[in-house]
């Protein structure tokens, strides 16, 4: 049996992309295992309140952001490939610093945005080894860099 690859997915919360991707991979069955970030916005705010909750909202924010950060730093560490997702309704921060870590580590990674957004993210999908508009072009990826190699070829 082929060894699975681990997915990172990172970024944009309020649609659907991430079961997509994770339907259509199963559906395939694709060797692929998928991890993400936290993706209920409530409980990712509130990562660092067992630490002592501070109600002052740069201090909660920078403890939870810490906590979160051990999660998706050794995720990402530990990954084989990264999906980073951009949606057009809310800046996502965190999705750009992932990629940013990708890139720092060496870890391969392909983007998902709409068109309207390439100028924004230019550097980002500069260091991507791949960029797709759909999460079904993301599975075709995945089923390509996982599948066999064609030795008739």
């Amino acid at each position: 049996m082929q060894e699975a690859w681990t997915v990172y997915l990172s970024g944009e919360i309020h649609t659907d992309w991430r079961d997509r991707i994770m339907s259509a991979s199963k559906e395939r069955g694709l060797p692929v295992r998928f991890v993400s970030a936290v993706t209920n916005h409530p409980a990712s705010d509130a990562a660092g309140d067992c630490l002592g909750r501070d109600e002052t909202g740069f201090w909660r924010d920078h403890t939870s952001s810490g906590v979160n950060a051990m999660r998706t730093t050794t995720m990402i560490r530990n990954c084989d490939l990264a999906v980073i997702r951009f949606g057009s309704e809310y800046k996502q921060w965190n999705a750009a610093f992932d990629a940013g870590q990708c890139a720092a580590l060496g870890k391969p990674y392909v983007t998902l945005h709409d068109a309207d957004i390439i100028h924004p993210l230019k550097e980002v999908d500069g260091q991507a080894m791949g960029w797709a508009q759909t999460p079904e072009q993301v599975v075709e990826v995945l089923a390509y860099v996982t599948g066999p190699v064609d030795a008739s070829a």
